[in-house]
């Protein structure tokens, strides 16, 4: 199956490939992801296909937008969408396989969960999941495309979502302001509180207090 990077346009002009294949008749899929970075929790992919019938005003990168703003965006996404999808890949699989393959899994389970299957798909980034559809990766294509745009902010708006409930699990460490990225707080709170069961174990900061607190141990 066709698989391709396509390059950021330089300009205001999208290149021919890319400008084809957006105004083309074919049923496109955008797909992006949220919380790669982070310490703790679930990566999360989603992926949408808009209806070019109903078209969303304001949608851009989910990190351009407020957190007001991006939840008014997703309830609208997921009324004017013709598919949706949001997935997550656990910290386990991630623990297991590594943040990149786990993120790869979690777009795939997201296209493949997608009421309507799409012709083609176009993924932010240069990495792409195994699909058996015709998959190109746009580098930076949460800036400018707009079927990418709504699938960042779903799985923006999902992850923020989750980060705010693990906050009232576990008060203390600071999960609704940081989501899980390592801030100076999520640091201390972590030598102060310990590592939950929701921190990603292979990321070098908690394995490094895990080990130490092994070596207190032993």
């Amino acid at each position: 199956m066709m698989r391709k990077v396509l390059p950021r346009p330089v300009n205001a002009m999208m290149d021919k490939a890319l400008q084809a294949l957006l105004e083309g008749p074919l049923l496109l899929a955008g797909v992006d992801e949220a919380g790669r970075g982070p310490w703790v929790g679930p990566v999360v992919a989603a992926a949408v296909i808009l209806d070019p019938m109903r078209p969303i005003l304001g949608l851009a990168d989910s990190k351009k937008l407020t957190e007001k703003k991006r939840e008014s965006l997703a309830l609208e996404i997921k009324a004017c969408a013709l598919s949706y999808c949001v997935q997550e890949a656990s910290i386990e699989e991630i623990d297991e396989l590594n943040i990149l393959q786990a993120t790869l899994l979690a777009m795939r389970r997201a296209v493949l969960g997608l009421g309507r299957q799409p012709q083609v798909v176009l993924v932010d980034g240069n990495r792409l999941p195994a699909l058996p559809m015709p998959t190109h990766a746009l580098v930076g294509g949460d800036g400018y495309v707009s079927a990418i745009q709504a699938a960042s902010i779903l799985a923006k708006v999902h992850r923020d979502r989750w980060c705010h409930a693990l906050d009232q699990e576990y008060p203390g460490y600071g999960f609704a302001s940081h989501k899980g990225y390592g801030t100076a707080k999520h640091q201390q709170a972590l030598l102060a509180l310990g590592v939950t069961p929701w921190h990603r174990k292979t990321f070098a900061p908690v394995a490094n207090i895990l080990a130490q607190s092994r070596s207190d141990e032993a």
